[in-house]
């Protein structure tokens, strides 16, 4: 997914230890967020032990999959106080698919070789979706590493940065245009560019065609203004009036200029363009309210000869309508409190191969997990910082339960069918390992039973405050192929997203089917409302010199790299707008 741009600050720490005997300790503060492609980062806290007494707190980051920590940044020094507030942010890139750990330690040989002969004021840890998943983007954490001492807390907190989110929706028609087809009239569309740093121009929009008309109206069509404009309201916006020929080349009917500015003025009167060639058209515009929209247009800018070649007047077009409305991201809806809860669903079908065998897909050896904890822990080490509470549903399916052999396709991992949630994700693991001492793996591999005992919860709550994710960890073909696609049909309504993982050497046909990213997902004549599956098979993931956390790292981004578009089109359909965030 594209980095959601941020910055955070700390108003650490409070409270901090005192180590001056004659004044306060001078400490430095550390600030920041926003996330990275797998960014870990860590800082310190230090106070000088010479004069004049000063600290300072130094963030590190380190890449995914590398153990060597690099300085990102350090804050600025705030003299005699335990409680500073500091100035200095940190800005990154933040991805919600990936895991962005935060830490404040103090680096080997730092003391010598970076900060001088300093006291160490203490250490936090802290995920980034931690701080951004937290009420308001606040969080609190304490601070530790001084044995016997209470050292005090650190405050983050997170804020996107604003990269113009505005979206522009407008209507345009024209007025006897050229005519261009030797036996009919013409058929006019519009190619609006956007103009570069270097003078050049790029395309980025086009209208659909007007069959046959010299008098087109066009329908509204809906720009991100950083697309229309770069952000830059006063950039020029070049508006180009074609007719359309079949065989591709097109006739030029003529141009004009604008800019954003100029245009968003019709949200209160017309605006009229003159389209002509030979030279940039004038612009007209009624210098009157929409209620007198009669009244004839004022010519506002003077006519530009062109050198080469006398001005040609084509015609006119007519902004009838333009608004703007803000995009919402995935973050402010976060911000506003919208949790994220996750269930997992893991199979425990037969064709796994007994879990004491080394050849099965469940077994874990001493030196590493299984296929199904790996799949597992990547996924739910992201997702558990968005949800408040840390408690997991989990559950199995396919499998012969005790003491009379049901076979159930939606038994509880814990063995509480009244309270199926787990605390963690270690502890859906602990659950996990202990079901698969206690049940026999059977068959066959059903879906539709768990996701529509998720859909069944998720229909409960449909106000934008909570939005599901269910993680579904299988081996094999589907079995009921035809009532798992009713049932993603219907959770497709729904606020909540579904995550196949394939594990092992099967085939996966049928689930890039339920996937929908070529053809949405479709049940006796009904078709998904959104595309709500994302499948991965984990052997594409796994690293080839055996490191497990790389290969957590890489499926844990691809699989969630959807997940905040797909909470978004929910958002959007049902016109839910994020809650604002107490100041």
């Amino acid at each position: 997914g594209a980095p959601r741009a941020a910055h955070a600050w700390l108003h650490p720490p409070r409270n901090l230890l005192d180590m001056d005997t004659f004044s306060k300790s001078d400490p430095g503060g550390w600030l920041g967020w926003a996330g990275g492609t797998a960014w870990h980062g860590h800082g310190t806290a230090w106070q000088r032990s010479s004069a004049p007494l000063s600290a300072v707190v130094v963030l590190f980051v380190q890449g995914s999959g590398s153990s060597e920590w690099k300085e990102f940044g350090r804050t600025e020094v705030i003299d005699n106080t335990l409680n500073p507030d500091f100035v200095r942010k940190f800005v990154l890139d933040y991805y919600f698919e990936e895991k962005q750990n935060l830490r404040f330690d103090d680096p080997p040989g730092s003391h010598s070789t970076v900060l001088g002969a300093q006291d160490f004021l203490g250490q936090a840890f802290v995920a980034l979706g931690e701080v951004i998943g937290s009420q308001r983007g606040r969080l609190e954490r304490a601070l530790t590493g001084v044995p016997g001492k209470r050292c005090g807390t650190i405050l983050l907190l997170a804020e996107e940065l604003s990269n113009c989110r505005d979206i522009v929706t407008m209507q345009l028609c024209a007025n006897k245009l050229d005519k261009k087809d030797f036996f009919g009239k013409s058929d006019p569309f519009l190619v609006f560019y956007r103009s570069n740093e270097d003078g050049t121009f790029t395309i980025c929009h086009k209208t659909e065609v007007v069959k046959n008309t010299l008098n087109p109206v066009w329908q509204p069509f809906t720009i991100p203004v950083r697309a229309l404009c770069n952000g830059d309201y006063d950039r020029t916006v070049k508006i180009d009036v074609y007719d359309w020929d079949r065989d591709g080349s097109h006739d030029f009917i003529g141009e004009f200029a604008t800019s954003y500015r100029e245009l968003s003025r019709a949200q209160s009167q017309f605006t009229v363009y003159e389209v002509g060639w030979g030279s940039q058209g004038k612009v007209l515009r009624t210098p009157h309210t929409r209620a007198n929209p009669a009244l004839r247009p004022q010519v506002l800018n003077p006519r530009k000869k062109c050198k080469k070649k006398k001005y040609v007047n084509s015609g006119t077009v007519t902004l009838l309508s333009f608004s703007v409305e803000s995009e919402f991201t995935f973050v402010d809806y976060i911000r506003g409190g919208t949790q994220l809860n996750f269930t997992v669903a893991i199979d425990f079908t037969a064709s796994n191969g007994m879990p004491s065998q080394p050849t099965s897909l469940h077994y874990a050896s001493p030196y590493q997990l299984s296929a199904y904890a790996l799949a597992l822990k990547a996924v739910g080490e992201v997702i558990q910082d968005y949800d408040s509470d840390k408690l997991f549903p989990a559950y199995g399916f396919g499998a012969k339960l005790p003491p009379d052999g049901k076979i159930s396709h939606q038994f509880p991992l814990n063995n509480n069918v009244d309270n199926p949630s787990c605390a963690g994700i270690e502890g859906v693991l602990e659950s996990y390992l202990q079901s698969l001492r206690t049940v026999q793996l059977y068959g066959p591999t059903n879906f539709a039973p768990v996701i529509n005992q998720v859909a069944g919860v998720a229909a409960q709550v449909t106000d934008g405050s909570q939005y599901h994710v269910l993680l579904i960890i299988t081996d094999g073909v589907i079995s009921d192929m035809l009532q798992t696609k009713e049932a993603i049909v219907t959770a497709s309504a729904l606020p909540m997203s579904i995550i196949i993982v394939g594990v092992g050497p099967a085939e996966f046909e049928a689930m890039e089917e339920l996937d929908g990213d070529e053809v949405r997902v479709s049940s006796r004549g009904r078709y998904a409302e959104r595309d709500i599956v994302q499948f991965v098979p984990f052997r594409d993931y796994v690293d080839d010199s055996g490191n497990q956390v790389l290969s957590m790292a890489r499926l844990a981004k691809d699989v969630l790299a959807e997940i905040p578009e797909q909470l978004l089109s929910y958002m959007k359909t049902r016109d839910i707008k994020p809650r604002r965030a107490d100041p």
